[in-house]
């Protein structure tokens, strides 16, 4: 019965990483954007953490994690009789599909080798298997996804170490010290995870100096590949040893001193340091996190989640996703209710929990950005796209486009500012264009995309050629939430929510705009 489960929730987990959901712009900014535009011509945008004087995201763990499918799926293209690039959607799905394989992988793998018990393991694997985490951010290109799976391996790998004192681990100590490292130019919070696990190992090391030479043999040279990789990258010329000796870019030592700023983490929100233990947690873990504090079953992994939530604790910005390795963690060191009632009771909440985030993060977050994205490449006559109250679109998804079109992402700008830029970028209104589609042989056109859930744009729709601005709805999808439009204070909980779900979907007008040269021809 649990195997039959297991497969149909693996299959659930695929069904979720083929669903163009939209966690945060981070999946695609600080990873697949950088390396796409590396390897294929797709014109990219870099963010502030890889154009700063002092960049503080490494460009070496992201190679091996998307660089190599990258090469190896180009060079399928090509070797199939294809002209040209691959269309880069194409690539996107390659690599959420990767992530599923990668996650299904490495991390049921890592939880079997972890525990011993067979009964445990079983109900470990199959809470991780259903959690709506696996389903959605493990399936997503995040830096904290990799780091999951790091962490993991490390614990297995300490596990081995540890645990094998009369056989060489040598092997093993090398492997350890090259993940290590990578889980370090990964993230500079990884290291808290391994905090108390890495305690395990000092008197083994003392007492075996060969395997303590092997790992730090391993790590050196895995530290100096990944700062040549770096210094590279952000060096305008070709370096030499000179630049690897006198100017070397160290970008987990830059990313530790940016978050030890309190004036630069501002910039990103501060939150107390109860963020994630009162609120982070439960939002991932749902009725898991009950089991956490009365059913907790003590192991290097329950260590290795309780010090890395204590480290992040510390930190005055605090978002959910950075917890992602205790996910995994967490409920694989937990144990069901005593009570069958219990069991039978918390069962059922954590389904419904899951459920319920799983659409709602895995369909519906900001779902709509991704095929919007798609369909703008495809707009031939689309030069200005003007993106309002949504995340910052990837840039790549569009295909060369991005050659002549310009994104603006204006965020929540207000409503009036966003009417004088969109005047301002409009082209002029033809009126034997409006019941056709005529207008796609023009040279230029200017597009907005907003959630349909901003009422403020409705007295502007219905092209009463207020201000001078006439909106045309090309475009819709309607599996799009934009949880960030949550306006309680204001318009009360229950108007909110009937605005926000009741409206959900994201929309695409073509916006055009009155010509006083071309009044008298149309009126």
């Amino acid at each position: 019965m649990w195997r039959r489960t297991y497969l149909f929730l693996v299959l659930v987990r695929l069904w979720f990483a083929l669903s163009p959901s939209y966690l945060h712009p981070d999946e695609n900014f600080q990873g697949p954007e950088v390396i796409a535009g590396q390897i294929f011509k797709y014109p990219v945008r870099h963010t502030w953490e890889f154009t700063s004087e002092n960049p503080i995201r490494s460009v070496f763990p992201l190679w091996p994690v998307y660089g190599l499918p990258m090469l190896l799926l180009r060079w399928l293209w090509i070797g199939n009789g294809n002209d040209g690039e691959i269309p880069p959607i194409a690539v996107f799905w390659t690599l959420r599909v990767l992530m599923f394989v990668v996650g299904f992988v490495l991390e049921d793998w890592a939880i079997y080798e972890l525990i011993r018990s067979p009964r445990h393991r079983r109900l470990a694997v199959l809470l991780v298997a259903s959690s709506y985490v696996t389903w959605t951010y493990q399936t997503h290109t995040f830096s904290n996804s990799i780091e999951s799976l790091v962490v993991a391996w490390c614990l297995v790998l300490i596990e081995r170490i540890v645990g094998s004192p009369q056989e060489s681990t040598v092997l093993a100590s090398t492997v350890l010290g090259v993940v290590a490292v990578f889980g370090v130019f990964n993230r500079i919070t990884f290291p808290a995870f391994l905090l108390i696990p890495g305690l395990r190992l000092l008197p083994y090391y003392f007492k075996n100096p060969l395997s303590f030479l092997a790992i730090v043999t391993a790590g050196l040279f895995t530290t100096g590949l990944a700062i040549a990789l770096d210094t590279a990258f952000y060096t305008p010329h070709s370096i030499t040893w000179s630049d690897l000796i006198h100017n070397p870019v160290l970008t987990p030592l830059n990313n530790l001193i940016y978050n030890l700023d309190p004036e630069n983490l501002a910039k990103h929100g501060l939150h107390p340091w109860y963020q994630h233990i009162l609120v982070n947690l439960p939002q991932l873990l749902g009725p898991g996190a009950l089991l956490l504090f009365t059913r907790p079953q003590l192991s290097l992994r329950l260590y290795s989640a309780i010090s890395g939530i204590v480290v992040l604790s510390i930190s005055q910005h605090q978002e959910a996703r950075f917890l992602l390795p205790t996910v995994p963690l967490i409920l694989s060191s937990v144990r069901l209710p005593k009570s069958e009632k219990l069991t039978r009771i918390w069962t059922v909440s954590w389904i419904i929990f899951n459920f319920i985030f799983g659409a709602l993060m895995g369909t519906y977050h900001q779902g709509g950005v991704i095929p919007a994205q798609v369909f703008l490449s495809k707009q031939p006559d689309a030069t200005q796209a003007v993106w309002w109250k949504t995340y910052s679109p990837p840039i790549w998804l569009l295909n060369g486009k991005n050659e002549v079109l310009t994104t603006k992402d204006v965020m929540g700008l207000a409503g009036d500012k966003l009417l004088a830029q969109l005047t301002e970028l409009a082209t002029c209104d033809l009126p034997a264009d409006r019941r056709s589609n005529e207008y796609l042989k023009e040279k230029k056109g200017t597009y907005l995309v907003a959630p349909l859930s901003a009422t403020w744009l409705d007295g502007y729709l219905e092209n009463k050629g207020h201000d001078g601005l006439r909106f045309r709805e090309v475009w819709r999808y309607k599996r799009h939430l934009n949880m960030d439009d949550l306006d309680f204070g204001e318009d009360g909980v229950w108007n909110t929510l009937e605005r926000v779900v009741g409206r959900r979907g994201l929309g695409i007008w073509r916006v055009t705009r009155t010509c006083p040269e071309r009044r008298g021809s149309w009126r």
